[in-house]
């Protein structure tokens, strides 16, 4: 599936059919009627993503819409000074691309593996067929576009915070939006590490926020990952920033 990389083996190389489990982890194929469902499930295909695999790059046509059964994925591109600007993170559960997918233009960004993972593919003209033929998955992607549109602008406006504990909650909050990731739980499986590449902030830095916001009850840092105890913490992080800062003010 999808396109040559440097490994010896490209994603597309190591293309293959969904197991079952696989499928049952796409959670928009519940949408559709029998006929629409099986006509999805045939074409489907899921790939093998090492570290570091391009799904796709910016400036290549569109091939499928994109999705995680398995792993993580970053959604960057390259701003005017040659930086590299990561917009979200993509956990298990996530499709995206739609809107490059229906408008069937290049991509303008691209998609990556942070880790192992298992990405599946739904081919450009299955998607096109099924907006064709199905309401119900036309209300699907216009509720991921909307909610694409307010994570992508909220990216944006996290990228211009200076505080870093600001950026790393709002960026954890963003892996827990129902309608883009309905499979998530309380825990996030991330390291540090990558946790960094997605905000855009050194692992020094980043453990420093997690920290802080540990102490602050909104997160409990766990092996492999951590668990949100207080997701309106993190989604108004500018306000909770603010008022520790005005505390350790008044007590110094």
């Amino acid at each position: 599936m999808l396109m040559h990389m440097s490994h010896d083996m490209s994603l597309h190389q190591r293309r293959r059919e969904p197991t079952p489990q696989e499928l049952r982890n796409i959670s928009w194929l519940s949408v559709l009627q029998p006929h629409e469902r099986a006509r999805a499930e045939a074409a489907l295909l899921v790939g093998d993503a090492l570290p570091g695999d391009y799904i796709c790059r910016v400036g290549r046509p569109v091939t499928y819409w994109f999705g995680l059964v398995e792993g993580l994925l970053k959604i960057c591109a390259d701003n005017d000074q040659g930086q590299t600007v990561t917009f979200t993170g993509v956990p298990p559960g996530g499709w995206v691309g739609e809107g490059t997918a229906v408008k069937r233009e290049p991509y303008r960004y691209n998609i990556q593996a942070l880790r192992k993972s298992v990405v599946a593919g739904l081919p450009i003209d299955t998607f096109h067929w099924l907006l064709d033929h199905s309401l119900t998955f036309n209300r699907f992607v216009l509720e991921q576009l909307n909610e694409r549109l307010g994570q992508f602008i909220a990216a944006r406006e996290n990228d211009r915070m200076g505080n870093p504990e600001v950026r790393v909650a709002r960026s954890l909050a963003a892996f827990f939006n129902p309608v883009l990731y309905p499979g998530m739980a309380q825990v996030l499986r991330i390291t540090q590490q990558e946790l960094a590449y997605i905000v855009g902030l050194s692992r020094q830095r980043v453990n420093e926020a997690l920290a802080n916001l540990q102490d602050q009850g909104a997160i409990r840092i766990e092996y492999g990952g951590l668990r949100v105890l207080d997701l309106a913490a993190l989604r108004n992080a500018q306000f909770m920033a603010a008022a520790h800062a005005e505390g350790a003010v008044a007590g110094d």
